[in-house]
């Protein structure tokens, strides 16, 4: 067997990601119609997993240009505008209110940057962590739930095979894709994704892509993921 063969799939390989277009377009003739619209998707996924983490802290519940336009202030606080956990812990809660960030997000940030600060929360291989392995690591950190730990997972570390059903974005697009009269509940989405297993996440790709092509009137109201902080724990 190749050394190639025991190369972990990554959606930042372009080989990968042809790869994966051309199972679903296999396994799924509705969803390879999709496909066959919008072409292979420019894909780029990276990133330094802790400022992702804070970015989609920063972003839950906002529309991307609100949230986009408190990141860049928060950038701003730091050298280099990079977002390091020693940074944000040691920050005081004054300076993040005038960069615009919430109470509530201001406790999700110290409790996230004060795991990794204390040595509670090591990020420095999620690289290599699985999936699950991560979704248990971050499951303790207020204000990430499974819906962040998800997009991590895609956008960051490019993994291929996440389904982010409860996403707004991925059930719509599959609403609209399949002509389905209602939004579909999470248990029939993981139905229909028996057959996109183990590309899942090019699937979701592809369904946001769906949903933001649409016109305006076929889209319901509401922003484009639903946010899952988990409530807080005393």
């Amino acid at each position: 067997m190749s050394a190639e063969s025991h190369t972990p799939i990554h959606l930042g390989n372009e080989k990968h990601f042809q790869t994966a277009i051309a199972y679903l377009k296999k396994t799924d003739p509705i969803l390879a119609r999709a496909i066959k619209e919008h072409g292979t998707l420019e894909f780029k996924p990276g990133g330094d997993v802790f400022e992702s983490l804070v970015e989609s802290i920063i972003a839950q519940q906002l529309a991307w240009s609100a949230a986009s336009a408190i990141i860049t202030r928060l950038r701003a606080l730091y050298p280099r505008k990079a977002l390091r956990p020693a940074l944000i812990h040691a920050t005081p809660v004054s300076k993040l209110r005038k960069a615009g960030v919430s109470p509530q997000k201001i406790r999700y940030l110290k409790d996230l940057s004060s795991r990794v600060v204390n040595g509670k929360l090591d990020l420095r291989n999620a690289d290599k962590m699985s999936d699950a392995e991560l979704l248990e690591a971050l499951d303790e950190v207020l204000g990430i739930g499974p819906w962040t730990v998800q997009m991590l997972l895609i956008f960051t570390l490019g993994r291929p095979d996440v389904l982010p059903v409860d996403d707004l974005g991925v059930r719509k697009g599959i609403q609209m894709l399949y002509s389905l009269d209602d939004l579909p509940k999470p248990k029939a989405i993981e139905e229909l994704a028996l057959n996109w297993h183990p590309y899942c996440s090019v699937a979701s790709l592809y369904l946001w892509k769906v949903k933001d092509s649409a016109p305006l009137a076929k889209i319901s109201a509401g922003s484009a993921n639903k946010n899952d902080g988990k409530k807080e724990r005393k």
